[in-house]
């Protein structure tokens, strides 16, 4: 199956409750976000990013850099000591950057998003992870981030 297949086939099966007012990869989006599904989380949004022709796209992308540096600390945390994964740090804070620096235009608050929380909480992770020298990853499955979205 097609990946452009595939993710409107897994969105669906997230049991999202049918709220017209949020786009459903959008709202897909958060719920694996906060499963600690970064990957899935990006995969969905990708594909709503693909389509949009819109004022939104470079919103859309800076959550998807969002969730690729949480992939990032995810995998270095599950194998810091392998060649590769324990080598995710320096990309994990290049990606919040990207991130942030993608969807701060848009804050404080966009499509129901408390943007400027969500900036404020990537640039603490991108400052640890500096201040130790790219060493400590901050991201703990325990403590993994949650990000909702509030009422409009």
């Amino acid at each position: 199956m097609k990946k452009s297949d595939r993710i409107p086939a897994f969105v669906s099966e997230l049991g999202l409750p049918s709220d017209s007012s949020v786009n459903p990869f959008y709202a897909g989006y958060f719920t694996c976000f906060n499963a600690r599904e970064y990957y899935e989380a990006h995969d969905v949004l990708e594909h709503l990013w693909l389509q949009c022709r819109d004022e939104n796209r470079l919103f859309y992308q800076g959550l998807i850099q969002i969730a690729g540096a949480f992939v990032h600390l995810q995998k270095q945390h599950l194998r810091p000591h392998h060649p590769k994964d324990g080598l995710r740090m320096r990309p994990a804070v290049r990606l919040f950057h990207l991130g942030m620096k993608n969807i701060e235009p848009y804050g404080p608050r966009h499509l129901r998003l408390d943007v400027a929380a969500l900036c404020a909480m990537c640039a603490r992770y991108a400052a640890e992870i500096q201040a130790s020298e790219f060493q400590v990853n901050p991201w703990h499955p325990a403590r993994a981030p949650q990000v909702g979205l509030g009422g409009e």
